[in-house]
């Protein structure tokens, strides 16, 4: 068993995936319109959903904001330098919810976005 994909329910699928391939540099893997459900699916990841898994970005047609609700957490995304990549967040206007630093309980260096609804996001460079 494997994670395949997370999904994320968004209000503007453009601006959506505009924060995910330019601030954090995924790629836009294949997008599908469903007329017949009023709704389009766009996967987004760092590889080939064969051997990665991937955000799934859900739009339904005509719904312009989502609660995100009190269970979600963040998604955390791995860099190479979390200093680096928050400024260079923040140069492409990506909302910083905490500037990079080490977490209070430990030495692990992190730092907070939130994507155009609301979601947040963690980098973090952690060593596997």
């Amino acid at each position: 068993m494997r994670i395949l994909h997370t999904m994320l329910r968004v209000a503007d699928l453009d601006k959506s995936i505009a924060f995910y391939t330019e601030v954090l540099g995924m790629s836009l893997l294949r997008q599908k319109q469903y007329p017949k459900g009023e709704f389009t699916l766009a996967f987004l990841g760092y590889g080939p959903e064969a051997q990665n898994p991937a955000l799934e970005l859900t739009y339904n047609w005509g719904k312009g904001d989502y609660e995100i609700g009190t269970g979600f957490g963040h998604i955390a995304i791995n860099v190479e330098d979390v200093y680096k990549a928050v400024e260079m967040a923040k140069k492409q206007g990506a909302v910083v919810v905490r500037e990079a630093g080490p977490m209070s309980a430990g030495t692990t260096i992190v730092g907070f976005l939130k994507d155009p609804d609301g979601y947040e996001i963690e980098l973090l460079s952690k060593k596997f």
